[in-house]
């Protein structure tokens, strides 16, 4: 009897009971494990019902403005070639009407032409003219208002406060060396270096950008010339100076703007001299744009001084308003350029005695 009761007092209950304890909650801890895994799983293999729907929405709102790209590309081209043919037939009316005009005036001069004959030409030089109207009418209702197109970053195609229009439009453009940089130090170093380089400074590469756009906005029935000043003035695009050039020819247009993003940065500032240029032109500009970034570092006189004071500048500024003409709005777009305080409130005044306007672009235009 001692015996067994001394086997059964070695048998711990407490010991079972920790053991089916323990055993239990592995067994919860497994089954959680195995329930929450696959939750998991199921949840990733799912997709959201929304969010495929809005995907295959933009998948064919993609497609249909792939669509409506190629319809406006392919309807540009056409648009195009109907201008391009327009202006062709619109040359050809122009240079039949000049044949008339001088066969009248031969006409006119003989005693002996009837006035018959001078009737007839008169009124084949009426329908001719009304024919010319009409193709340049279609051509801006068919090529909108810009004469060029102009990509820029977002919606830039604004400036406030100053008109873009005018029969005859003349832009000057600074190309000095101080148009290819902000600093003196830097136009100082990049003047140094080769071509490349200075055609590619980011501030030359601004003022080029500000000519195409402001050719882009043009008026297709207008003329245009582009006259670039540094120590001289001359017409950006060789052969053409002296004269004015059409809009609506869209390849002299482009060729002009491509010797503009060929022209080299250079030599002073002499705004006598793009000021005299805007004199000579005949028949005078009616609007004037002046791309530029400071006041002008040389004048009429010659200099010797390799430096020149803020007082200075503003004597040869004062000097170069004497050559030019009146009544011509001159619109000033000024580019920044440190060491020359009194150049915005010098343009700013020719804006407002000229009749035009003057802006400091952000640097983020055009």
């Amino acid at each position: 009897m001692a015996g067994r009761r001394r086997k059964r007092a070695a048998v711990n209950p407490m010991g079972l009971a920790f053991l089916d304890v323990m055993s239990c909650g592995f067994g919860a801890v497994v089954l959680i494990f195995l329930i929450l895994d696959h939750t998991a799983t199921e949840a990733r293999n799912e997709a959201d019902p929304n969010l495929t729907a809005e995907a295959r929405l933009l998948e064919e709102e993609v497609l249909e403005g792939e669509e409506q790209l190629f319809q406006v590309r392919n309807t540009l081209d056409e648009v195009s070639l109907e201008v391009v043919a327009a202006q062709g037939l619109a040359d050809r009316i122009q240079s039949d009407i000049d044949d008339f005009m001088s066969q009248l005036a031969a006409l006119e001069g003989n005693s002996m032409a009837t006035e018959e004959s001078l009737e007839d030409l008169r009124a084949d030089i009426r329908s001719l003219e009304e024919e010319l109207l009409r193709l340049q009418t279609s051509a801006v209702e068919e090529q909108g208002d810009s004469s060029r197109e102009f990509l820029g970053d977002g919606d830039r195609q604004y400036l406030t406060g100053m008109f873009l229009g005018g029969n005859r439009i003349l832009i000057l453009l600074d190309t000095s060396a101080s148009m290819l940089d902000d600093t003196l130090v830097n136009i100082i170093r990049i003047r140094n270096m080769s071509d490349e380089v200075k055609l590619a400074a980011p501030k030359w590469q601004r003022a080029v950008r500000i000519v195409e756009w402001i050719s882009s906005q043009l008026p297709l029935v207008s003329q245009y010339q582009i006259v670039g000043f540094n120590e001289t003035a001359s017409a950006v695009m060789a052969g053409t100076e002296g004269r004015w050039l059409e809009v609506a020819d869209r390849d002299e247009l482009n060729e002009v703007v491509r010797a503009v993003q060929s022209t080299l940065p250079g030599g002073g500032n002499n705004l006598q001299r793009a000021f005299a240029a805007v004199a000579a032109m005949n028949p005078r500009p009616d609007n004037v744009y002046l791309i530029t970034d400071s006041l002008p570092t040389q004048g009429s006189g010659s200099r010797n001084a390799t430096t020149i004071s803020p007082r200075e500048r503003l004597e040869l500024y004062q000097e170069a308003l004497e050559s030019m003409p009146a009544n011509i709005p001159v619109n000033t777009i000024l580019l920044p350029m440190e060491g020359d305080p009194a150049a915005a409130a010098a343009y700013w005044q020719l804006g407002v005695l000229s009749g035009g306007s003057f802006i400091t672009p952000s640097r983020d235009w055009p």
